[in-house]
């Protein structure tokens, strides 16, 4: 429209000319704002140069066209690029064009309203220019806050799962052992005067295997605070649940008794995997002997299908009906509360009930194979 309009000659060339300007002014801002936004940022005269050659435009082209309306975001760019005295400056320069546009038009059917209104959007648009701006600077402070803010609660929360993890270790593992050291040591101590030699010395080889498992637990208890289990390495902890089902049989004189089942030989699994399964394990059988009252636990592990499938049943009195986990860790119950915390961090499923049992309880895990082989 401003090109039809503009007279022949050097009219239409600098028609032409603040066409291209403009264009690919917007163009190159549009398309790179990052390498020249700055630049615009520090030298204001650039806006102030596109304004004119877009007046040059709305002279040619006439009020009455969308080039008018589209004018009218000069201020509102002015004011989120500099400011209020930006938007102040450009939005008084483009309502002194929209005046000189409109003065030669001489249209009596032009009210006053009409002639106001474009250079009443050019003030409106700069004052929404400035609150935009204070926005965003406002966003972009809150952002950084937010973010320290998220980082505080993920260190929050890694602390909280390391104190849990460093519980259940100490719960299930060292204390469970040397609460088996004071058991055989007492029992030794109480007895030994009426023994022979040789139960007496099957006695202190079985208080000083526990000792020597004690220190052994306690020692990989910190070395998990400083280094990462390896993964290349691998557990037989079918081989290692028999033996301390056995040695928990000895200590606490309860027949405890291993069952290999599965179709398969169980593969090894990692270190920290098998660690998990055998403290779920020993958790189990010194919960049956120190609640349940049994005459005997039955320890069974095997490959069935794509799962390591272990299971520790006794034949003792069983949990109340209607027992939950979160009853359990009101009373101070932590035991059963650990095991399922442990199965989960594995990616094991437990069970804890008396299954198809007639009394009794038992303690199955199952192990999908396949994310840890």
């Amino acid at each position: 429209s401003a090109l039809l309009n503009a007279n022949p000659g050097l009219g239409a060339r600098l028609v032409g000319a603040a066409v291209v300007v403009t264009f690919m002014g917007s163009y190159v801002l549009f398309r790179d704002w990052e390498r020249f936004g700055p630049l615009l940022l520090r030298h204001p005269t650039l806006l102030a140069a596109d304004t004119l050659f877009g007046s040059l435009l709305l002279i040619s082209a006439g009020p009455d066209t969308p080039l008018a309306y589209v004018s009218v975001c000069t201020p509102l760019l002015a004011g989120i690029v500099y400011g209020w005295r930006g938007a102040a400056f450009f939005a008084s320069l483009q309502s002194l064009i929209f005046l000189l546009v409109y003065a030669p038009t001489q249209n009596p059917a032009t009210t006053l309203a009409e002639r106001l209104l474009l250079p009443g959007l050019c003030v409106i648009a700069g004052a929404v220019g400035p609150a935009l701006r204070n926005l965003m600077f406002r966003f972009g402070a809150a952002t950084p806050a937010l973010t320290e803010v998220q980082a505080r609660l993920a260190v929050t929360e890694a602390i909280a799962e390391e104190r849990a993890r460093l519980a259940r270790e100490m719960h299930d593992s060292v204390a469970k052992t040397l609460y088996g050291v004071a058991l055989a040591a007492d029992g030794l101590a109480g007895s030994a005067d009426r023994m022979n030699p040789t139960l007496v010395k099957e006695q202190a080889e079985l208080v000083a295997r526990s000792a020597r498992r004690a220190a052994a637990e306690s020692r990989e208890l910190l070395a998990d605070l400083r280094r990462e289990s390896d993964p290349d390495h691998s557990t037989d902890v079918l081989t290692e649940l028999a033996a301390r089902t056995r040695d928990f049989g000895t200590r606490t004189k309860l027949p405890a008794v291993y069952h290999p089942t599965g179709e398969v030989p169980a593969p090894a699994v990692p270190p920290a995997v098998a660690r998990q399964l055998l403290t779920i394990a020993m958790e189990a059988l010194e919960n049956a002997h120190r609640h349940a009252s049994p005459t005997r636990v039955d320890v069974s592990a095997g490959v069935h299908g794509d799962l390591l499938c272990v299971s520790v049943y006794d034949d003792g009195r069983g949990l109340p009906p209607g027992t939950t986990l979160e009853q359990l860790r009101r009373t101070g119950h932590f035991g059963l509360v650990g095991m399922v915390e442990r199965a989960a961090s594995v990616g094991a499923r437990i069970r804890i009930g008396r299954g198809t049992h007639p009394k009794g309880t038992e303690v199955r895990l199952e192990l999908p194979l396949a994310a840890h082989v």
